[in-house]
């Protein structure tokens, strides 16, 4: 399973989000420290879920990296949020 998947079906999970959205934006950062050929380094994710209700940022991102667990944000170089309700 690739790491882009992995990351959806975890955040899908946990949040069960009316909006979903995870770009591997790797490529982009070719020739940056922790780039891998081949992708699946550097993130974006975009989520809108009712569970953000009532939680600030930090609350909001906490979570998302809970969700991810050690072992999938330990392969993870960059990973950019928007999160909302």
């Amino acid at each position: 399973m690739s790491t882009t998947q992995e990351i959806s079906d975890r955040l899908e999970a946990a949040f069960a989000p009316r909006e979903l959205d995870v770009v591997d934006d790797s490529e982009s950062h070719r020739g940056h420290a922790g780039f891998q050929e081949g992708g699946e380094s550097h993130f974006n994710v975009r989520i809108r879920s009712e569970r953000f209700k009532g939680q600030n940022r930090l609350a909001r991102h906490r979570a998302v990296h809970n969700a991810l667990g050690p072992d999938l944000m330990g392969r993870i170089h960059a990973l950019a949020l928007d999160l909302d309700e």
